[in-house]
């Protein structure tokens, strides 16, 4: 009897699965001269060529090169760190604000019917810098579902990076909470 869930079997790939792990572990990564984003932390103030929308004490938000959807942002420690438990109270509490911070410029920018936020921890989780933690804050409409990623690999985005900064900046919350 079937519940509906098939299960594939493929008890040879165990082995491959560690040994990409152990790979990934024995890397030299974590190295922040390396890094795209503590690049990215030291390239100057907000603008739309280096697509910083903010920067604070110990965090700041940056549109993502690779975007799921207009708007998708990623908001970093400026601190070349891989693993929550290694922020310090400091950044712990700037992070979570400045994703508070992001959403609330996404709504304001793109008045979206709703908001994806989460982080990927780890290359085995999706991460594709592992090495820098991240948190992901992107808009989401019913109905955007895009048959191109499906069918072809591709992904549509009607709006390029610069007018998506162009379009957030002005939404990013002032320190006292105005937008």
């Amino acid at each position: 009897m079937s519940d509906g869930l098939d299960q594939l079997w493929a008890g040879w790939r165990h082995r491959y699965v560690t040994d990409a792990s152990d790979a990934e572990r024995d890397k030299p990564g974590g190295l922040a001269d390396d890094c795209v984003f503590c690049r990215l932390a030291e390239s100057g103030p907000p603008s739309p060529e280096n697509g910083v929308l903010w920067r604070g004490e110990t965090c700041f938000c940056v549109l993502n090169a690779y975007p799921y959807a207009n708007g998708h942002l990623l908001v970093l420690p400026l601190h070349h760190v891989e693993r929550l438990e290694d922020l310090t109270a400091a950044e712990s509490a700037e992070l979570w604000g400045t994703t508070k911070d992001a959403a609330a410029a996404i709504d304001t920018a793109y008045g979206a019917d709703g908001l994806n936020i989460g982080a990927n921890l780890g290359r085995a989780a999706g991460a594709g810098i592992p090495q820098h933690l991240h948190l992901h804050v992107l808009p989401r409409w019913s109905g955007d579902t895009n048959f191109m990623t499906s069918v072809a690999g591709v992904r549509v985005l009607p709006q390029s990076l610069p007018d998506s900064w162009a379009q957030l900046r002005p939404a990013w919350p002032a320190p006292d909470g105005r937008a």
